[in-house]
């Protein structure tokens, strides 16, 4: 029996080697240091700290005064929440809500070479509130703005990614 499993798995092995099948690996930056403006209260530039000293390769500045050792600069442009209603019932109660976020960011050396023009990222998500359960709908616009947020910071974390040289 376990030779036949073998046997079946070997060539499924191989067709995915063959086909250019690989696991996800740290991105290679074309800096060492960069410098982030994301307010230190910005969960998301936290997150976005977070990840890009993950791969142990980047040293994140997030000192103004030491600047001038950044080989590039990621300046924050906006980081911004929004909530707006989207649909109320026949008594004027709000039954839906958009939830929004916005994210821009330019990437440029200390020289003030563009290596990424200024780019706005934005999600949005829609949520449908009941005063009944006001504090459970409170937890998932929690987990919808957290989920908002991790999904830019990957964008942003491939987009620098994509930069080749300084």
């Amino acid at each position: 029996m376990q030779r036949r499993v073998f046997l079946l798995a070997t060539p499924a092995a191989a067709s995915l080697s063959a086909c250019g099948f690989a696991l996800r690996k740290a991105p290679n930056y074309a800096f060492q240091t960069i410098f982030s403006s994301a307010a230190e209260t910005s969960t998301l530039g936290t997150e976005l700290t977070r990840n890009l000293e993950a791969g142990g390769k980047v040293r994140v500045i997030r000192d103004p005064r030491q600047i001038d050792q950044a080989e590039a600069i990621l300046d924050v442009l906006l980081d911004q929440r929004e909530k707006t209603v989207v649909g109320v019932n026949a008594s004027g109660q709000v039954r839906e809500f958009q939830l929004r976020t916005r994210f821009r960011f330019q990437l440029r050396t200390l020289k003030g070479k563009l290596l990424i023009p200024p780019v706005e990222i934005v999600l949005q998500r829609d949520i449908t509130f009941n005063e009944s359960a006001v504090l459970a709908k409170e937890t998932e616009e929690a987990l919808l703005y957290r989920d908002m947020q991790s999904d830019i910071v990957q964008q942003v974390l491939r987009r620098l990614a994509a930069v080749k040289e300084l």
